[in-house]
């Protein structure tokens, strides 16, 4: 079965083809084993060097940035699955920038004017028509509103919903394609890993969306005197206009290094640190995308977020298993890493364990034998799930996500501490976040939702507990037992009965000997009745041979 065309994405089919030509003697497509998608090639081209591949890496986030917003940010969601592409095209796709020109103030207008339904000139007292930025998706301006509040509105391109949504419908036929007729498809399934991007991509689309995540961060985060994170303002904010806080401050890339001096780096660096672990071990949700760009140094020397519109979630139970890998990470416990990390994967046809456990702990051991302030928490998880994807393991979505954010993080605390050790700053937290997560597990919220699953315990236990006395008296109890041996069970009751018979009769001679020791007789053996120490002596070496059965023989068994 092949790709379906349809006429409206043959402009998408051929940038797709193009890609596909180019890039696929490389590593980046024989490593995701897509090269028996592609026809031989009769061009007599040499297969690439690893110099060709690195330079191949870098034009292929050129090629992404120029081909628009949705691949763009596919080649962000490829830089975080090192499960399947090599390390110099993935460190490529890391820089990949969605900085493009800013379209005209006139749309600006019209797209304001139109969801918010007033001119732009009676919504704001003032309205930059510069951009304070421009990306792949919408642009920022700075205004001010009629109370005085500086603000920063983002703008949405437009039309640009229409050309994602065509562009994701050309790349799942594809991802489509690949899944049938690739190892690596049937191995890694794009087709729901497309699925996951679509919804990402929809909901970074999704204004008001983004503004309910500025607001839950902003709760999250309360507790973070150094960290920032803008507030939104409803009544100007829809799906494809949101107003926000305007924080005063620079990229940590633009800041120089005679102001990176003027500031508590270390403490800065600890706090923002601290504050994404928060999110991933104790909230469950993570603000998946904190590289250098969208993170401020703020003019009174806090850290400020923004662009929180791609966000990563953690379900309790693989919270629970993270703490237990970052822990071990920063204590260079390979092996237990490569069994954490099974843990939460699912392992595929083929998988060799001790050849996956053996490189995990190479990977860990390594980047522990390194400088310790050059450990990059990030790039371990990253490298663990290159490996593990390798070996025939799939990991959930979110944890390459969590290495990706980790990578970012642990580079944005460099900047502002040289020095910082990011296994030194999860030692010291573990102890805070384990008693966090107790917290909220005793939290008025979970003790009311246990009060009630009681409640409704003992409203209905009167009425089982009747049923199941009604089934007992009318015999209709059932007891299943799955027996490995039952002939070998039946013995040993029979066993059993037969030593508890035999006990009995010899107490029962016991007994009777005892009562016929007062019924005088001539014959007699020692001075006593004959037949009462006849009944005795019988009893006593039917009790030896007895006990000297049951030890010798369960002794054996």
């Amino acid at each position: 079965m092949g790709i379906s065309l349809k006429p409206k994405h043959v402009a998408r089919y051929r940038d797709l083809a193009g890609l596909l030509l180019k890039y696929g003697r490389t590593d980046a497509v024989r490593q995701a084993g897509l090269e028996n998608a592609l026809p031989e090639s009769t061009d007599g081209r040499a297969t690439p060097t690893s110099d060709d591949n690195d330079r191949l890496s870098e034009e292929l986030a050129t090629d992404l940035e120029r081909l628009g917003p949705t691949y763009v940010k596919l080649g962000q969601l490829l830089a975080s699955r090192a499960d399947f592409l090599p390390a110099s095209y993935t460190q490529a796709l890391e820089r990949l920038q969605d900085k493009v020109e800013p379209f005209p103030y006139a749309d600006v207008e019209e797209i304001i004017e139109r969801e918010l339904g007033v001119r732009i000139s009676k919504a704001f007292a003032e309205f930059d028509p510069e951009p304070l930025a421009a990306a792949s998706l919408g642009q920022v301006h700075h205004a001010r509103l009629r109370d005085g509040r500086d603000v920063a509105v983002k703008v949405q391109r437009p039309n640009i919903r229409e050309q994602i949504l065509a562009d994701l419908e050309a790349l799942a036929e594809v991802a489509q394609f690949a899944d049938e007729h690739t190892d690596t498809g049937r191995r890694m399934a794009f087709t729901p890993m497309l699925e996951e991007f679509r919804q990402s991509m929809l909901r970074e689309l999704d204004y008001i969306q983004e503004a309910r995540n500025l607001s839950v961060f902003a709760r999250n985060l309360r507790e973070f005197e150094r960290i920032v994170v803008p507030e939104p303002i409803a009544d100007y904010t829809t799906s494809c206009v949101l107003t926000m806080q305007y924080v005063r401050g620079r990229k940590i890339t633009a800041v120089s290094p005679l102001r990176l001096l003027e500031i508590d780096g270390s403490a800065l660096g600890e706090e923002i640190f601290r504050a994404y672990l928060k999110q991933i071990l104790v909230d469950g949700v993570f603000h998946a995308d904190p590289h250098a760009g969208n993170v401020f140094l703020t003019d009174d020397n806090r850290i400020a977020l923004i662009d929180l519109g791609m966000i990563g979630h953690v379900a309790p139970g693989l919270q629970d298993q993270l703490i237990k890998m970052l822990l071990a990470i920063s204590e260079g416990r390979g092996e237990q890493v490569a069994e954490i990390v099974l843990e939460t994967g699912t392992r595929l046809e083929g998988f060799d364990e001790k050849t996956y456990t053996r490189a995990v702990a190479q990977i860990v051991a390594q980047h522990f034998d390194a400088a310790i302030d050059q450990i990059d928490i990030g790039r371990i998880i990253m490298d663990v799930t290159r490996t593990a994807g390798e070996s025939g393991v799939r990991l959930p979505h979110e944890l390459t996500m969590l290495g990706k954010a980790l990578l970012n993080l642990d580079q944005v605390s460099r900047i502002l501490d040289p020095s910082f050790r990011p296994s030194d700053a999860i030692q010291r937290n573990a102890a805070d976040i384990m008693r966090q997560r107790m917290m909220r597990a005793v939290s008025p919220t979970n003790l009311m939702a246990n009060a009630l699953e009681m409640g409704q315990l003992v409203q209905h236990l009167p009425a089982r507990v009747n049923k199941l006395l009604e089934r007992l008296v009318n015999n209709e109890i059932e007891v299943r037992v799955n027996a490995i041996d039952e002939s070998a069970l039946i013995s040993g009751i029979q066993k059993v009965a037969n030593r508890i018979t035999t006990g009995l009769i010899l107490a029962a001679l016991i007994i009777g000997a005892a009562m016929l020791m007062q019924v005088r007789t001539s014959w007699t053996i020692l001075g006593y009745p004959g037949l009462a120490m006849l009944f005795f002596l019988i009893a006593g070496i039917g009790g030896i041979v007895l006990v000297l059965d049951i030890f010798l023989t369960d002794r054996k068994r």
